[in-house]
């Protein structure tokens, strides 16, 4: 049998054993990767590539930004940040028409600027919008639609743990990838914003006015972003400039979360150790599926599955926006039955050569196809964002909260098309960060 061969059988064993045996991802690309080197070279040949490979991934000091940028968030995350972030929003925007869930949105927006985790973003501001929504009459699928959608921007707007995988497994700049993700994130939250206003144009009664506040209201309420600006540019400024690193700008961020949230009051010893405890969970996690997607990844190299997919893709007499279409079908395909992280660390040895043959830049690449990705935390069958949403709105069914979720979906198309179109709206801000 062929090593190609072997590498096509191995990705079809792979996706059985995650959907016949619901094995976790990482568990999943760690075995069948071991079990295909044992094949195509040996026991022994496969042990000594794999420990080669984790020892030099894992001792890698770059590594340490997962746990930083997550243990940042889980501080801001318990010392509720979203509330105050939730409030300003709410005195902007409240008084217009589906203004609450736009202050939702922008309160996503803001809380995934520090939190980089779609899941705690859509459990932290359903606990705060849903019952406000629910005071002044929003309509379920547009409250719940809103929140699950709005907390997907917590993957594509820095710091992403996304980003920060993808940029360490293809050995890309972190602080560009981040930069690059500034300017997608704020288009694609901005036709989220978009959307809750065609909607209360067509249903009016789905979002009913609020109070309106006065202008000393909303000014005072400005205070309550403080942490969150802080926060955002003391790791983006710095990076920018050159300060420290990314890994350096991840401690940098949770030092200050920690010490503005003690001088706040607002973090209690409990709420401390949950936090320390969600970190080390979470990070588990995400380390877990790395590891997996090493072992899978240097299967697949051997197999040199990668390579020949990418001379094929270069032989093509195919316009290379053409074979990228398809790439980004397979991932919008792939995104609806997958955890995104998982899915990009499966496809990336394959498709990361593919595109680089093509001559696309891979921090726009890298940005693009989390954008695209982020569809499948709120897309159905799986929709992680989506099921969180619903769990914390005991009344709402799922049915209406994938109902919600239909009506954001043009907002991430066009978002994808103009990244296609305009290359320059993820590579420019990038191209300025000196590493």
């Amino acid at each position: 049998m062929s090593p190609e061969l072997v590498g096509f059988i191995g990705i079809f064993v792979l996706l059985a054993v995650m959907f016949l045996l619901r094995m976790p991802v990482g568990f999943a690309m760690a075995l069948v990767g071991f079990c295909g080197m044992c094949y195509v070279l040996s026991t022994k040949a496969a042990l000594a590539m794999i420990g080669n490979q984790l020892w030099s991934t894992f001792s890698s000091y770059g590594l340490t930004v997962i746990p930083l940028f997550i243990l940042m968030g889980e501080i801001c995350f318990y010392s509720n940040v979203n509330t105050a972030l939730y409030d300003t929003a709410y005195k902007w925007l409240g008084h217009i028409r589906g203004g609450l869930s736009m202050a939702t949105i922008m309160a996503c927006a803001g809380f995934a600027a520090i939190c980089g985790s779609n899941t705690a973003t859509a459990a932290t501001m359903s606990t705060v919008a849903l019952p406000e929504m629910k005071k002044y009459g929003y309509h379920p699928a547009l409250s719940t639609g809103s929140i699950a959608c709005g907390s997907t921007l917590g993957v594509v707007i820095p710091p992403s743990v996304v980003l920060v995988v993808y940029g360490i497994y293809t050995g890309q700049s972190i602080a560009r990838l981040f930069f690059g993700s500034v300017v997608p994130g704020a288009i694609l939250a901005f036709f989220m914003i978009l959307t809750v206003y065609l909607i209360c144009v067509r249903h009016p009664d789905w979002g009913p006015t609020g109070p309106k506040f006065s202008w000393r209201e909303r000014l005072a309420a400005l205070p309550g972003s403080f942490e969150m600006v802080v926060i955002f540019l003391l790791v983006m400024v710095g990076l920018y400039v050159g300060y420290y690193t990314p890994s350096e700008a991840g401690a940098a961020g949770a030092f200050a979360a920690l010490i503005i949230s003690l001088i706040r009051r607002r973090l209690s010893w409990k709420g401390f150790v949950a936090a320390i405890i969600d970190t080390l969970v979470i990070s588990c996690f995400i380390i877990m599926i790395v590891t997996g997607a090493v072992i899978f990844g240097k299967f697949l190299a051997v197999t040199r599955l990668p390579f020949i997919a990418a001379q094929w893709a270069s032989q093509l007499n195919a316009p290379p926006v053409l074979i990228l279409s398809i790439i980004i079908v397979l991932y919008l395909i792939g995104g609806c039955v997958m955890d995104a992280l998982g899915l990009l660390l499966i496809t990336i040895p394959i498709f990361y050569p593919v595109i680089t043959r093509l001559g696309y830049d891979p921090i726009w690449f890298g940005v693009l196809i989390t954008v695209v990705t982020t569809m499948g935390a709120v897309t159905p069958p799986v929709g992680v964002s989506a099921y969180v949403v619903s769990g914390m709105a005991k009344d709402i069914s799922l049915g209406t909260v994938f109902r919600g979720v239909i009506y954001f979906l043009p907002s991430y198309i066009v978002t994808i098309a103009l990244l296609i179109i305009f290359p320059k709206l993820a590579t420019y801000f990038a191209a300025l960060v000196r590493y």
